[in-house]
Protein backbone atom coordinates (compact mmCIF):
# COMPACT_ATOMS: atom_id res chain seq x y z
CA UNK A 1 0.00 0.00 0.00
CA UNK A 2 1.96 3.31 -1.12
CA UNK A 3 1.73 6.11 1.61
CA UNK A 4 -0.34 8.85 0.30
CA UNK A 5 1.21 12.35 1.72
CA UNK A 6 -1.64 15.64 1.60
CA UNK A 7 0.44 18.16 0.58
CA UNK A 8 -1.70 21.48 2.75
CA UNK A 9 -1.70 24.37 0.80
CA UNK A 10 -0.27 26.98 2.92
CA UNK A 11 -1.48 30.67 1.75
CA UNK A 12 1.30 34.07 2.31
CA UNK A 13 0.72 37.37 1.35
CA UNK A 14 3.25 38.81 -1.10
CA UNK A 15 4.61 40.86 1.46
CA UNK A 16 6.81 38.34 3.82
CA UNK A 17 6.77 41.45 6.50
CA UNK A 18 2.67 40.20 6.91
CA UNK A 19 3.70 36.23 6.62
CA UNK A 20 5.94 36.69 9.44
CA UNK A 21 3.22 38.31 12.11
CA UNK A 22 1.75 35.80 13.77
CA UNK A 23 -1.86 34.49 13.88
CA UNK A 24 -4.55 35.84 16.49
CA UNK A 25 -7.07 33.98 15.37
CA UNK A 26 -9.13 37.35 15.01
CA UNK A 27 -10.88 37.76 11.41
CA UNK A 28 -8.90 40.39 9.67
CA UNK A 29 -6.30 40.99 12.08
CA UNK A 30 -3.02 40.73 10.88
CA UNK A 31 -4.24 43.39 8.05
CA UNK A 32 -5.30 45.96 10.88
CA UNK A 33 -2.03 45.23 12.09
CA UNK A 34 -0.20 45.84 9.08
CA UNK A 35 -2.19 49.27 8.52
CA UNK A 36 -1.87 50.61 11.93
CA UNK A 37 2.21 50.00 11.39
CA UNK A 38 1.94 51.42 7.75
CA UNK A 39 0.25 54.50 8.94
CA UNK A 40 2.69 55.04 12.52
CA UNK A 41 5.93 54.75 10.51
CA UNK A 42 4.55 57.24 7.18
CA UNK A 43 5.74 60.91 7.06
CA UNK A 44 2.48 62.56 8.64
CA UNK A 45 2.72 60.43 12.00
CA UNK A 46 5.80 60.39 12.49
CA UNK A 47 7.36 64.23 10.60
CA UNK A 48 3.83 66.26 11.05
CA UNK A 49 2.99 64.66 13.70
CA UNK A 50 -0.86 64.57 13.08
CA UNK A 51 -3.12 61.71 13.99
CA UNK A 52 -3.48 58.83 11.62
CA UNK A 53 -7.28 59.73 10.64
CA UNK A 54 -6.15 63.06 9.55
CA UNK A 55 -3.41 61.46 7.38
CA UNK A 56 -5.78 58.72 6.06
CA UNK A 57 -8.39 61.82 4.82
CA UNK A 58 -5.86 64.32 3.70
CA UNK A 59 -4.62 62.47 0.66
CA UNK A 60 -1.43 64.71 0.26
CA UNK A 61 1.19 62.24 -0.50
CA UNK A 62 2.71 62.13 2.94
CA UNK A 63 0.97 58.03 3.86
CA UNK A 64 2.68 56.09 1.08
CA UNK A 65 0.21 54.24 -1.84
CA UNK A 66 1.01 50.82 0.14
CA UNK A 67 -1.17 51.90 3.32
CA UNK A 68 -3.75 52.93 1.39
CA UNK A 69 -3.83 49.53 -0.59
CA UNK A 70 -3.63 47.80 2.89
CA UNK A 71 -6.46 49.88 3.91
CA UNK A 72 -8.73 48.63 0.87
CA UNK A 73 -7.88 45.02 1.82
CA UNK A 74 -8.51 45.35 5.25
CA UNK A 75 -12.31 47.15 4.11
CA UNK A 76 -12.71 43.94 1.82
CA UNK A 77 -12.07 41.48 4.10
CA UNK A 78 -14.18 43.19 7.16
CA UNK A 79 -16.97 43.87 4.49
CA UNK A 80 -16.74 40.36 4.17
CA UNK A 81 -17.46 38.99 7.32
CA UNK A 82 -21.19 40.50 6.81
CA UNK A 83 -21.53 39.28 3.38
CA UNK A 84 -23.47 35.75 3.25
CA UNK A 85 -21.89 34.71 0.27
CA UNK A 86 -18.46 34.68 1.76
CA UNK A 87 -19.75 32.06 3.60
CA UNK A 88 -18.81 29.77 0.90
CA UNK A 89 -16.37 31.56 -0.60
CA UNK A 90 -14.52 32.94 1.66
CA UNK A 91 -13.62 35.93 3.79
CA UNK A 92 -11.47 38.58 1.30
CA UNK A 93 -7.84 39.09 1.81
CA UNK A 94 -7.47 37.81 5.07
CA UNK A 95 -5.26 34.43 5.47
Amino acid sequence: MAGVTAHSQVQQFEDDEMNEMQKTGISCDRLRMALKKCIKNSHCVQIDARSAKECIDAHDGTVPDKCFAILQNFTDCKRSLVDMRSRFRGRKGDL
